[in-house]
């Protein structure tokens, strides 16, 4: 487990109030701004509804392109326990966290609910339906629906 500073600690704080202050602003441009001081990439054009949650242990892994539209409700994880070595007797917090990033390309709409988990590209073009789950990859100019999100669509 990495040390905490007096450094990493302000950091967090920092982060911590940015992300509470985005659920107060508007309108989607202030909320962008507001993303992008905590460190997340966010390319022209795109907007981030104020509802909107996106990873308070590392928004500097969350990347999203241009002219994407991230809906109301929608959480962006770039963390998760490693089950790998989990066992019985074992709490779940005794595990190390994995960090991964994710990445959300160009002209990508996200629907309202959706989460998006560690690790996971979102092509260009692509929709996730409202309420889906992304565990893995979503191929350019695709529908993905569900839970996990499985690509109902594809635009050729």
């Amino acid at each position: 487990m990495a040390k905490r500073t007096v450094t990493s600690i302000i950091k967090g704080i920092w982060i911590r109030s940015l992300s509470i202050l985005a659920q107060f602003t508007f309108p989607a441009q202030v909320t962008v701004c507001v993303h992008r001081m905590r460190g997340v990439k966010i390319g022209k054009g795109s907007k981030i509804n104020r509802t909107v949650q996106i990873d308070d242990s590392r928004p500097d892994l969350v990347e999203i392109g241009k002219k994407v539209w991230v809906t109301a409700g929608t959480m962006i994880l770039c963390h998760q326990r490693d089950l790998s070595t989990h066992s019985k007797n074992k709490a779940v917090m005794d595990n190390e966290l994995i960090y991964k990033k994710v990445v959300i390309k160009d002209g990508a709409h996200i629907g309202i609910g959706a989460i998006i988990m560690p690790g996971v590209t979102i092509g260009e073009g692509s929709v996730i339906g409202a309420g889906s789950v992304v565990t893995k990859d979503i191929p350019p100019y695709s529908v993905a629906i569900g839970s996990p999100a499985k690509v109902i669509r594809s635009f050729g």
